[in-house]
């Protein structure tokens, strides 16, 4: 673990493969169930994401699986570089918004608004997975080096 500058607890460090695992099946998941119609496989996507954004990347059920199944079953070394969780917890987050929101448009059948939300998320996590681009984790940088200007600043 790693203590960032002016912090007095830890950070937590993950192995980087294991979020594109994460944005990868989610954004499988999504479009599975964009075009099977199956609208009930958004909220389950949704709690992956938010274990993980709520209870950090060690509750996420993906993460674990990883950690678990894959990296043993593949015989996976152990990462070149740890990095750190927040960016990938923020991300997770913002998903899990889009598809509760998503969830909700559902319930109030409006499913253009909801298949359109989940296809964002869809789009994302696997833009994530296969390039490595987070757009959550580079938001929640932006917002760190803003956030740090302005009170240094100040």
């Amino acid at each position: 673990m790693m203590i960032a500058e002016g912090a007095s607890t830890p950070m937590p460090r993950i192995d980087p493969r294991a979020p594109r695992f994460n944005q990868g099946v989610v954004g499988v998941g999504a479009l599975v169930a964009f075009v099977a119609n199956a609208p009930l496989l958004v909220p389950v996507l949704g709690l992956l994401l938010a274990a993980g954004a709520l209870l950090g990347p060690s509750a996420n059920p993906l993460s674990i699986l990883w950690r678990k199944a894959i990296v043993p079953g593949l015989k996976l070394g152990a990462p070149a570089r740890l990095k750190d969780a927040a960016p990938v917890r923020f991300a997770q987050l913002v998903g899990f918004l889009f598809l509760a929101g998503a969830s909700l448009a559902f319930v109030l059948s409006q499913a253009f608004v909801a298949w359109a939300l989940t296809l964002v998320v869809a789009a994302l996590a696997l833009l994530a997975a296969v390039t490595d681009v987070c757009v959550g984790c580079e938001v929640y940088n932006l917002g760190r080096r803003l956030a740090s200007r302005w009170t240094s600043s100040g």
